[in-house]
């Protein structure tokens, strides 16, 4: 199962506080580019998901603090797919400096919804054909 992916971004200055430091709430923003680059390796973007009638919300997020992000750091956010998606699809993340440092550990459950009816649809074939 293809299941890893990581990328890399910057910190930006407006993404920190007025001492330098990675506000808190955007480490979701972080993950959320984590599994959408995920999604993306394997062909699939959020767009043609939409497109196609299916919505991905995050219904459950996780995250574990362990070290601070910095103004400026270079940050590798690792994103695994933690089983055979059904009606759900879970991730674990990992970001890192570039100093090898574990900075977060994290989670995530997302449902596909048909949007049609706003009720929950199994995982569409394409992806999983794709894993």
């Amino acid at each position: 199962m293809n299941n890893n992916h990581q990328i890399n971004i910057r910190v930006r200055y407006a993404e920190t506080d007025q001492m330098g430091v990675v506000y808190h709430g955007n480490y979701a923003q972080y993950l959320e580019l984590g599994r959408v680059e995920w999604l993306r390796n394997l062909g699939v973007s959020y767009r043609s998901m939409e497109e196609s009638g299916i919505m991905l919300p995050v219904i459950s997020l996780q995250m574990s603090y362990k070290k601070s992000a910095k103004y400026d750091d270079l940050l590798t956010i690792k994103t695994r797919l933690k089983k055979t998606p059904s009606v759900k699809i879970e991730f674990d993340y990992e970001i890192w400096n570039e100093k090898e440092e574990l900075l977060l550990e994290g989670n995530t459950v997302l449902a596909f919804i048909n949007m049609e009816t706003n009720r929950p649809t199994r995982c569409p074939d394409y992806i999983l054909e794709q894993l």
